[in-house]
Parts: structure tokens; C-alpha cells; sequence
């Protein structure tokens, strides 16, 4: 059913053009939306609508059906002066009955893309109901999952809606209650570079509509309707690994998770048994900001000693102090690449056991 805002924005614009006035209402005769006060014409609207007659004239106002494919939907009620009032009204009726067409094709279309993202559908519905709602089929797509904290998936949808960097033929929607969704068409010969694009542009207008800490993640690119639910899935995931190992960056990809994404799949139980194996002592989790900063650092300049300690502000001396401190505490020598490895890898692993006991994610 059309919003009575649309209704009203739509017999507002009539009125403008034709300088008649006019009402809808229910099959029952309640008023929805009127251009003018038109006293005594939901108990004609009501009677009209029980009679079998297409198109009334009474009372100085001209009375049509308006019809959902075959559902009574709306009276039409329009009233004014001229020869021409019947052609108005037909015409009004007209506009009505084509505003209810679209939205009912657009709920359609919204109703089976979250079907599809959510693999509820049968292969052969997937291509015989994308024929009728004229969707591609073998079109290249890719799943964007928009996020911002605090807003509720539905603003989050809206603000999406009305960003203007959407193209005609991307696609909103919403599937979870945290998060928006947008299918998009990918142009030709695009890639990853167009979805980062595309992230970056949404990602602005949203803080500029007032958003906070926007993230969105995108999915692999599909070249067949009916995967598109994999990119989702694809997209939904780098949501919720980015949000655990990747926190400083707004925009992921899931082609970029690296090993982030081994990790997200793993068993707690494993998790902790790995944990237990590597360290005979003190685990990363017990480190102090210091020694933890030491080691982010370390990692971040490639086991680099020199560029490590000038970095920190600190003596090359004191930097070697604190990896044989660490390599002490934990068996691990940190300036040897395999040990460096074991030990980037438990420290994601012990985040990811952190926000999984604290139920997060």
C-alpha cells in the first residue's frame, strides 16, 4: 500500500494541474488524505465501494475504483468544476492505479532479493522470479554491508537510501537489524577498486547526515544471481572480522581478511588448547600497554630493530632488553620469523577469544 505522504504529495500536484480537489479513502469510506475538507463523501465512498459500479457522480463529486490488480484498494473521490471533471478523475484514477503497480513491484522485488540473500529459494525460482521482476540474471555483483554504531539497521537503510551515490541499479535493502545491505551492479570491467569507491563516497555522506563510525564491508564479486547470497555471506563476515582485528579501518574487504579469517572460523575449544601449547607461562593477554605497544611496533616495521627503537623513541639496548624479556616470559623470540609468526598469530587468537566470551559478536 502507498504511504498516505505519497498519497497526499500526489493529489497536492493533481490539484496544482487540474484545480480540481480530491480525496482517498478506504473501501469502508475512512478518510486517508484529501486536498480539501469534502464533508458527507466517506458514507457515498463507503456505498460505492459495496456496489458493483465502476464510476459514480452525486452530490457534485465524481467517485472511481481503485484497484491492486484485482483488491479493491482505494475510493477516489474528485470534486470541482468544468466539463472535463469525469477525463480528471479517470486520469487521477490512472496515476493512482500505476503508484500502486510500482510500489507492489518494489516490495516484490525487495521480498525476493532478501530471500535470495538468505537462500530460501529453490535454483528455479531464483531465475524464473528475476524474469518476471526484469532482473539480470548473469549480471557481475557484489554485497555491501553498511554498519554505523549506534543506528538501528532500518536508519541506517534510509540514510543509505538517500545519500545520492547509490546507482539506478543498486538495490537496498535490509536483511539483520544492525546493518544495511546494498546489491550493487558492478560496471564494466570494474573491481574491487569500484566497491572501495563506492564505500569511501557512502561512508562521507553518511557522517555528513549526522552518522557515527560508519563500516562497511564488501564481498567477493559474483557473475550469477544466484550467488549472490555467497558474496553476503562474504560481506557479513568481514563485517564482524573487521570489527575484532581490523578496528582502525572503515572500509573491508573480504578478499583482504588474510588470516583473520581462519581465525573467525575456529572453535573456542581450539582456540584455547592452541593457547595453552605455545605458552608454559605468561600468555600475550597479560602484558602491559607497554610491552604490547613494543610488540604492535615491532610487527609493524617487519622485525626491524633499528627502525623499531627510533620509532619508540627508545635505545636500541632497551628495545633488545624487552624481546628477552618477552622471550623469557613466553618461549618465543620475537626477532626469529617463525617464533614472530606463532606469537601475531596467538595475539589474534586471544582477541578473538575476548570478544567471543563477551558475546559481541
Amino acid at each position: 500500500m502507498i504511504s498516505n505522504q505519497i498519497l497526499q504529495s500526489t493529489l497536492d500536484g493533481l490539484k496544482q494541474i487540474t484545480h480540481a480537489d480530491f480525496a482517498v479513502t478506504e473501501p469502508d469510506g475512512r478518510m486517508l488524505v484529501q486536498t480539501s475538507s469534502m464533508s458527507g463523501v466517506s458514507e457515498q465512498a463507503a456505498e460505492f465501494a459495496s456496489s458493483k459500479a465502476e464510476g459514480l457522480e452525486g452530490g457534485g463529486s465524481h467517485y472511481y475504483k481503485v484497484y491492486d490488480e484485482k483488491t479493491l484498494e482505494y475510493i477516489l473521490v474528485v470534486k470541482g468544476e468544468g466539463n472535463d471533471l469525469a477525463t480528471v478523475g479517470k486520469l487521477a484514477a490512472f496515476q493512482l492505479t500505476s503508484l500502486l503497480a510500482a510500489y507492489r513491484e518494489k516490495y516484490d522485488k525487495d521480498n525476493f532479493l532478501k530471500n535470495l540473500l538468505l537462500d530460501n529459494l529453490l535454483l528455479v525460482d531464483i531465475y524464473s522470479r528475476a524474469t518476471k521482476l526484469h532482473i539480470k540474471s548473469d549480471a557481475r555483483r557484489a554485497i555491501l554491508c553498511v554498519e554505523a554504531k549506534g543506528s538501528a539497521g532500518s536508519a541506517v537503510l534510509e540514510g543509505v537510501r538517500n545519500s545520492g551515490v547509490l546507482a539506478k541499479s543498486d538495490f537496498p535493502t535490509l536483511v539483520a537489524e544492525d546493518y544495511a545491505i546494498v546489491l550493487h551492479e558492478m560496471s564494466s570491467g570494474g573491481g574491487n577498486e569500484e566497491l572501495t569507491q563506492l564505500a569511501k563516497d557512502l561512508a562521507a555522506q553518511l557522517k555528513k547526515s549526522g552518522f557515527q563510525d560508519v563500516k562497511i564491508s564488501f564481498g567477493n564479486i559474483v557473475g550469477e544471481l544466484k550467488d549472490v547470497s555467497r558474496s553476503y555471506k562474504e560481506a557479513e563476515m568481514a563485517l564482524n572480522v573487521g570489527k575484532i582485528f581490523y578496528e582502525d579501518q572503515d572500509i573491508i574487504a573480504y578478499s583482504t581478511l588474510g588470516i583473520g579469517r581462519l581465525i573467525y572460523q575456529l572453535p573456542i575449544p581450539l582456540c584455547k588448547m592452541f593457547i595453552r601449547e605455545i605458552f608454559d607461562a605468561q600468555t600475550p593477554d597479560e602484558f602491559d600497554e607497554e610491552t604490547l605497544q613494543t610488540i604492535d611496533k615491532f610487527f609493524e616495521n617487519s622485525l626491524n630493530v633499528s627502525e623499531t627503537s627510533r620509532q619508540l623513541f627508545i635505545h636500541r639496548n632497551t628495545l633488545v632488553y624487552r624481546l628477552d624479556k618477552i622471550q623469557k616470559g613466553t618461549g618465543l623470540d620475537l626477532r626469529v620469523f617463525e617464533d614472530a609468526i606463532t606469537f601475531k598469530i596467538a595475539l589474534m587468537v586471544v582477541k578473538y577469544m575476548k570478544h567471543k566470551e563477551n558475546g559481541e559478536y
